[in-house]
């Protein structure tokens, strides 16, 4: 049935899949299909040049396809991983992007555990006991809780 499929619809068999495929990742974004449906692109090319040599049966054809998916794979997820960078990496992790900034203490903190308001939120800080009003600076992030030290 496979090799029927693969010899009706020619080298243009792997256009198809390559063309479902890049649409599928439009409809369905997660920066995956791409790759898949380059490699299959890559394979169409390929078959333009080798269909009717007898060594470039169906079976080596998906051989093919499946190498490439995964080198496309792999040079696609660092081209994503160096595009990632950004002016502001802290953009949603609020906590962290609290980091050095300073504050007064609204509450005095006694057993380790204070309150400081930075913009419009109160936060839980914890650090060395020390009076409200205290000038203090954020070193630390734990994600619900802040660290802070006398500055």
């Amino acid at each position: 049935m496979i090799e029927r499929i693969v010899q009706e619809l020619g080298p243009w068999n792997w256009w198809v899949l390559g063309l479902v495929l890049l649409t599928a990742e439009i409809l369905l974004p997660g920066v995956f299909l791409i790759w898949i449906g380059i490699a299959a692109l890559v394979v169409g090319g390929i078959s333009l040049v080798f269909w009717g040599d007898p060594f470039w049966a169906w079976q080596i054809q998906i051989l093919v396809f499946a190498v490439l998916t995964v080198i496309s794979a792999i040079i696609g997820r660092r081209i994503m991983a160096n595009s990632a960078q950004t002016d502001e990496p802290h953009l949603n992790q609020r906590g962290a992007s609290l980091v050095g900034r300073t504050a007064t203490l609204s509450e005095p903190i006694s057993e380790g555990r204070g309150r400081i308001r930075l913009d419009d939120t109160m936060w839980v800080v914890n650090g060395p006991d020390l009076p409200a009003g205290t000038h203090v600076r954020v070193v630390e992030s734990t994600g619900r809780e802040l660290r802070v030290e006398s500055r």
